[in-house]
């Protein structure tokens, strides 16, 4: 007994399984997470080492090449790429993504210790790439009251919305950081003899709290001792005593030579939100978290904040919402699956003309959908636009198991057989072709799992969601279909497949099979000429890496000439502030003046630096998209500056590539050569028409003040050159002295300097003034010259190579394919020399990489095809005879892409390697027909004229519901949809033609191969 046999006589067994799997299904839907895209763990780490005070020179030369040598060995390593800058050292290493970063980093560590260093360098650290370190909400708070300080505030909101379940941390940038400065005053010092060493010295004495041994008291216990002599206040620092005078007794205290209070840090940094002080704040959610359900909790943690009446003049703009965004996105391809199951309905209301059966099959669209539900949460898969998509891709196809089936079981009742016994023939007669047909659509599959790299962690949940749901399908056609059909259906009166045959359209059709039988070569010469046009059609159409996704969001990095003072950034910004205020498109924008924000993070800050945020109206508010905006408005902007500041929209998309935006490498081992090819290549480039802008990451010296120590004059004075570089490093950037508990509990730093009194001048900073060990006050000037002179900003290498780097912008109507062609054309005329080498990056290098594997991919799955049937039918013959459809499918491929102007993208390949599975289905359920009815004594002429006749409508049902049940998905309306748009594109245009000729170009083959109708005219 089969398995519909038994799901036939056990209905009730049938039934308990299908409820027992809804509840499965069910509450694996409520825990499986929702996320935008798979899980990504690229195999990347990070060495970071801190050499202080050291030039880039020398850390280029005594941490980076020692280190570099050293981990440029390591087992699976694919680049390294370093940054030498002063005092610190960045080495990126990359791994194959067939290494497990886990798995290497003992080794990395055992060899940075290996690594001979100088003693006064730190140790290197190393860090891992980690995806959840990056903020899933980012909003700025404002407060449009000028008498409300938001900083305040925004450390009230921090530290409770903190708490927020699932939230791992919450950065602020821009707050309020206080701390006791002690301000010097250099000529009172002199007098008294004294220098700010001393002053940090009585302040760290007399800031005290260390045990001591534990001591027995007289009632029997051993208590601690602790020695405390602490600071709570300014005031307490100002009246700590330096010295006391012999004669008068008179003390001298911190306060006569300083002036100290509890104040705002100094800071050079600005931030603004719509021209109102502003913070910036970044949420970070815990590993494995939820990120829509992470997100929710943390709007309304931050709304009912905010209703409270102390916080009632803040306003917080939301930038960057990634749950938002997956929300939107997931709701958007929710609504193709179940638009895509309706217009499946809809078919099969309009073929079968009935309700019962349509009904049948309704009940196997979400049944299938809850036992793929099952499936992904036991492979530990997350709902994401990939895994969705691949449903809303699979909609149409759940029913085509079911559809055969219950086409053929109403033909057998059509033909006067009981509704068990119909159930049971209809059933058996087609499970071989539909079991053929899974299987060769979860086989093209299969080599998808194989490939590597970022595409194979994006795809693989795709692929075998895709495979769990034609599984399913496949279980329910067998068992539930035939159990509910033999109870539902009934016995016909009439003989519909007589009526049916006799209709003019089935009469058109078998005419039209019967001519195309006798015009074989023509049409076969027709067909191949009309595919030999589309592959060259194709080859014409541009490329691209993955759809680029619209969030409403760009970031834009200003850069003013280095050495520019902060007061000329902040004109500049002003200017793009007013610039944004004229575009309706735009909802917020937050500045951040005076560094970027991740330097503010690691307490760093540059004049010359601003980085800007922009966030956009939704996208149905708003005719033109992010990247059509960003291209309007960056070149207005440079033509308004020129070359006064260099500014750079930056626009990220889901899988993190960077649309409109080509990078690579120029690498040589000789630096001056190097800059030379660098110049020959920015001025092709240049020439370049779509080229809106290039740039390169070549800093070459920046002006900087030396002071260059006279040893013979040093020595005289009793100086050693380390100890005047210590003393002037002290006396111009302050010191960190000590930490005190105020006494409303903050923890304050305190910091002596003096002020701004070395810093505002060259000629104040050639008169400071250092005691000798003599006790004598010695000019600087007298033991040093002090000149203002060129140094290297960072050193950049590649592979153990000096490298620099190229981004190319160029305009939205380009292709990622088409820039690459010309940019390549333009290395060419450059005329390199050969030791300079050019490495692509980015989304060049991730196609480039990418597409041969998916080619390689539909290559395999062909053959992988052909040997699952071979193995069904148990011939190589018949095969070979449906193989013939698959090239049929690039014809409405092609018409399709160029139809839409769609990019030919690993998602259209995607698309296409899913046709390979589908449009053998047709040629399956024919051919298998054929031979049945042959089997049963027809001639095979007369063999294939029934088997067109018969097999017709559920061809042409099954091809339709796909193609319906994929249109909400290749219109690509709303957030998210574009990353599927090209799929459904694709497969819609290449189902419609390989289905339509399937129908003539099958038979012709099968008469060709079977050798009774060869040679028949």
């Amino acid at each position: 007994m089969n398995i519909s046999d038994f799901s036939i006589k056990r209905p009730v067994f049938t039934i308990v399984t299908m409820v027992l799997v809804i509840i499965l299904g069910g509450v694996s839907l409520l825990k499986i997470p929702i996320t935008l895209i798979p899980e990504l763990n690229p195999p990347i780490g990070v060495v970071v080492t801190i050499y202080p005070g050291a030039s880039p020179t020398e850390v280029n030369e005594k941490i980076t090449k020692p280190l570099e040598t050293t981990l440029a060995t390591l087992p699976g390593i694919k680049k390294i790429q370093s940054t030498s800058q002063e005092g610190t050292n960045l080495i990126v290493l990359e791994f194959n993504w067939s290494t497990n970063i886990e798995d290497v980093q003992l080794d990395i560590l055992q060899r940075i210790d290996m690594t001979p260093l100088p003693n006064d360098a730190e140790k290197p650290s190393f860090l891992k790439f980690d995806p959840s370190q990056f903020p899933i909400i980012q909003l700025s708070l404002r407060a449009e009251n000028d008498n409300v300080d938001v900083r305040v505030l925004a450390d009230a909101l921090e530290k409770e919305l903190r708490r927020t379940e699932g939230v791992a941390s919450v950065n602020v940038s821009g707050k309020l950081v206080e701390e006791v400065q002690v301000t010097l005053d250099e000529a009172k010092l002199k007098e008294r003899g004294l220098t700010q060493a001393d002053i940090i010295q009585i302040i760290q004495m007399n800031n005290i709290s260390l045990p001591g041994e534990s001591v027995s008291t007289a009632d029997g216990k051993m208590l601690t001792t602790r020695i405390i002599s602490t600071l709570t206040s300014p005031e307490t620092i100002a009246d700590l005593i330096v010295s006391v005078n012999p004669i008068d007794g008179q003390s001298l205290t911190v306060g006569d030579v300083a002036t100290v209070e509890r104040t705002e840090q100094k800071s050079i940094t600005e931030t603004r939100a719509n021209d109102h002080p502003a913070v910036l704040m970044s949420v970070l959610q815990e590993s494995g978290a939820n990120t829509a359900e992470v997100s929710r909790a943390f709007q309304q943690a931050l709304e009912d904040l905010l209703a409270q009446e102390k916080y009632n003049d803040v306003v917080a703009d939301v930038l960057v919402d990634q749950g938002n965004y997956v929300d939107a996105a997931i709701r958007n391809i929710s609504t193709s699956l179940l638009v895509g199951g309706l217009f499946a309905m809809l078919v099969l209301f309009v073929f079968l003309r009935g309700v019962k059966s349509p009904i049948i099959i309704g009940i196997a669209i979400p049944y299938s959908v809850i036992v793929t539900f099952v499936l992904m949460f036991f492979a530990n898969f997350s709902l994401n636009i990939m895994t969705l998509g691949a449903l809303a891709l699979g909609i149409g196809m759940l029913v085509d198991n079911a559809i055969v089936v219950i086409e053929n079981i109403e033909r057998h009742l059509g033909l006067g057989k009981e509704p068990i016994e119909a159930a049971k023939q209809g059933t058996k007669e087609v499970a071989l072709a539909i079991t053929a047909s899974t299987l060769t659509t979860i086989a093209v599959f299969i080599p998808v799992m194989f490939i590597e790299g970022l595409i194979g962690q994006i795809f693989t949940e795709f692929a075998l969601t895709i495979s769990f749901s034609l599984i399913a399908s496949l279980t329910v056609a067998l068992t539930v279909v035939p159990m509910l059909a033999s109870r539902f259906l009934t016995k016909k009166i009439k003989n519909i497949n007589e009526l049916r045959q006799e209709s003019s359209f089935y009469k058109r059709y078998k005419a039209s099979v019967i001519w195309v039988l006798q015009h074989r070569i023509l049409v076969l010469m027709t067909t191949i000429f009309l595919f030999a046009l589309s592959l060259f059609g194709l080859m014409k159409i541009g490329t691209e890496f993955l759809p680029a996704t619209d969030e409403g969001f760009v970031s834009v990095n200003v850069n003013l000439e280095k050495g520019a003072a902060v007061s000329e950034t902040e004109k500049v910004v002003a200017k793009i502030e007013n610039r944004l205020k004229e575009e309706q498109d735009v909802d917020v924008y937050v500045s951040l003046i005076g560094g970027t924000q991740q330097s503010q993070s690691r307490g760093q800050t540059s004049a010359n630096q601003a980085e800007m945020y922009v966030k956009l109206v939704p996208l149905a508010n708003r005719q033109r998209s992010i990247f059509e905006f960003v291209e309007e408005v960056e070149k207005d902007l440079k033509t308004e500056f020129g070359t006064q500041a260099d500014i750079t929209f930056n626009v990220s998309t889901t899988s993190g590539s960077s649309p409109n935006t080509l990078t690579f490498r120029l690498t040589d081992s000789n630096e001056q050569r190097l800059h030379e090819a660098v110049e020959k290549v920015q001025k092709e480039l240049l020439k370049i028409e779509p080229v809106t802008n290039v740039m390169t990451d070549l800093d070459n010296t920046v002006q900087e003040i030396q002071i260059e120590v006279d040893r013979e004059k040093a020595k005289d004075y009793g100086f050693l050159p380390a100890q005047i570089a210590q003393t002037v490093n002290q006396m111009t950037k302050g010191q960190f002295t000590s930490q005190m508990i105020a006494e409303d509990g903050a923890v304050l730093s305190i910091f002596t300097s003096f002020g701004q009194a070395f810093n505002d001048s060259v000629d104040s900073l050639k008169a400071m003034q250092l005691r000798s060990p003599a006790g004598l006050f010695v000019k600087l000037e007298d033991i040093a010259s002090v000149s203002v002179q060129e140094g290297p900003i960072s050193i950049r290498r590649s592979d153990q190579a000096a490298a620099v780097a190229f981004f190319v912008d160029y305009e939205t109507k380009e292709s990622l394919g088409s820039i690459s062609n010309k940019v390549d054309a333009a290395l060419e005329k450059a005329k390199l020399p050969s030791e300079t080498q050019i490495v692509f990056s980015g989304d060049r290098e991730l196609y480039d990489s990418a597409i041969d594997d998916m080619l390689l991919a539909v290559a395999l799955a062909v053959v992988l095809v052909y040997i699952v049937m071979a193995a069904q039918f148990e011939s190589f013959k018949y095969p070979f005879v449906i193989m013939f459809t698959v090239p049929l499918m690039i014809i409405g491929v092609a018409i399709a892409m160029f139809a839409t102007n769609t990019l030919i993208g690993v998602t259209s390949v995607i698309g296409i390697l899913v046709l390979v599975g589908i449009v053998v289905n047709n040629g399956i359920v024919l051919v298998d027909y054929i031979n049945q009815q042959k089997d049963r004594g027809l001639a095979p002429y007369e063999a294939i004229l029934l088997a067109t006749q018969d097999r017709l409508r559920p061809i042409l049902m099954t091809a339709l519901t796909t193609i319906l049940g994929l249109l909400p998905l290749a219109f690509g309306i709303g957030e998210g949809a574009e990353m599927n748009q090209p799929m459904g594109i694709a497969v819609i245009g290449g189902l419609v033609t390989s289905t339509l000729l399937t129908l003539y170009i099958v038979p012709i083959v099968y008469s060709l191969i079977d050798k009774e109708t060869r040679k028949m005219q």
